[in-house]
């Protein structure tokens, strides 16, 4: 029976159990994802965030769902491995690319690589339905659906449909229901590939749907450029994202918010 130390964290609902790797440790990593973060048998968590040596960053960091895939990126699991390294600035090596991080007492902000590949109302078909969606890439795939009274939508049914749509095979996407609350102010609920399930909140999904609302929208952006728009999660708490928006692109996006360690463990394998 191997010991293994792990840090239970949460930022915005999202909760993630954190381990440190060490060269003579071999790990099944997929594997011990899924038992750790079993809610009935194991520690309970969205993720498994796994950090190690990076050659190009403070730390290398790779991010398990629940069900044991493997994610390019997580904005709130890369808040949590920022505050779990206990320095001011920081940078976190990811499949999808560097992170930058700044941490203040319990608040912690995050700069995720350009996102890429959007694309606007685009037209599908759910229970023989037509719906037009807009799809982009915040480090992971993400639909944003605008709905009126968000809080009553089906989000795992409706969710898991356009999840494995044909149309975002063979990889999937994430999938976020947005209602506009006002200029500068969404709320957001978001079904999670790897998971699959609705979870408390999406750092990564909060920052696509704030992206999409101001191109959508021309929501909350300055004459210079920059925007900000305040994210209502399901968790209760309210994430704010930065950008630059350019004619087809944004850059200098941010994703700020609180994060927490919960508690300390020993998982035994």
């Amino acid at each position: 029976m191997q010991r293994i130390n792990f840090t239970k964290m949460c930022a915005s609902g999202n909760d993630f159990v954190v381990i440190e790797l060490s060269g003579s440790r071999a790990l099944g990593l997929k594997k011990l994802a899924r038992e750790i973060c079993d809610r009935k048998f194991g520690a309970g968590a969205d993720g498994l965030l796994a950090l190690g040596k990076s050659k190009i960053a403070d730390v290398k960091m790779r991010i398990f769902n629940s069900d044991g895939s493997e994610a390019q990126m997580c904005g709130n699991g890369s808040r949590c491995a920022a505050l779990y390294l206990g320095k001011k600035k920081a940078r976190i090596e990811t499949r999808a690319g560097i992170i930058e991080s700044e941490v203040n007492a319990d608040s912690v902000k995050i700069k995720l690589t350009d996102p890429k590949g959007m694309k606007l109302d685009v037209p599908v078909k759910i229970n023989n339905k037509p719906l037009r969606v807009n799809f982009i890439n915040t480090g992971v795939p993400h639909t944003v659906i605008f709905v009126e009274g968000v809080d009553k939508i089906d989000v795992a049914d409706l969710g898991r449909q356009v999840r494995y749509h044909k149309i975002f095979a063979p990889a999937g996407t994430n999938v976020n229901f947005v209602e506009v609350l006002s200029g500068d102010t969404i709320k957001v609920r978001t079904y999670e590939r790897g998971v699959e399930d609705e979870t408390f909140a999406c750092g990564t999904g909060a920052t696509a749907s704030s992206l999409i609302t101001s191109r959508k929208l021309a929501a909350s952006v300055l004459n210079t450029g920059y925007g900000k728009i305040n994210v209502r999660t399901r968790g209760g708490e309210t994430l704010k994202v930065y950008f630059k928006k350019g004619r087809d692109k944004f850059t200098d996006t941010w994703l700020e918010g609180r994060a927490r360690i919960v508690y300390k463990g020993v998982y035994y394998v």
